[in-house]
């Protein structure tokens, strides 16, 4: 399974990124060491969308805190770049892609990033992450 995460972001160009404590949706919880994740710069902290595709070298649940009945799983993960985007994918690309239950995979990235704008890691589909490596 392929995985996607929007954060800010404060180095592009980095090798290794470290996500402490991010928020899961959408199956995110299920990320582990190994999975494939591309890296969306959050554009509420001025980033611009797809930047890098990466492995997943580590990843970490966050154990819930006492004494709170509903909790986000959130995890921390290390990931490795092994890719730059070439083409520009984000907020303005998808934004048109509403129709819910039409199956294409701009509209999944749309559902699960910007119809709740959060920061998260969302597990994406196999059509869904093809399209994606066609950004790289």
């Amino acid at each position: 399974m392929a995985f996607a995460i929007k954060v800010e972001i404060c180095d592009p160009q980095a090798s290794t990124f470290v996500f402490v404590k991010q928020k899961t949706m959408y199956g995110g919880k299920r990320i582990a060491e190994g999975n494939e994740i591309f890296l969306f710069a959050s554009e509420k902290e001025g980033g611009q969308g797809l930047i890098a595709r990466g492995l997943v070298t580590a990843a970490k649940a966050v154990p819930r805190k006492r004494g709170i009945v509903r909790q986000t799983p959130r995890v921390t993960i290390s990931v490795k770049r092994t890719a730059l985007a070439k083409l520009p994918m984000g907020r303005r690309e998808l934004k048109s892609f509403t129709d819910w239950k039409d199956d294409r995979p701009e509209t999944e990235l749309n559902f699960k990033f910007y119809r709740q704008t959060t920061n998260k890691i969302v597990g994406i589909s196999d059509e869904t992450a093809a399209f994606l490596r066609g950004f790289f």
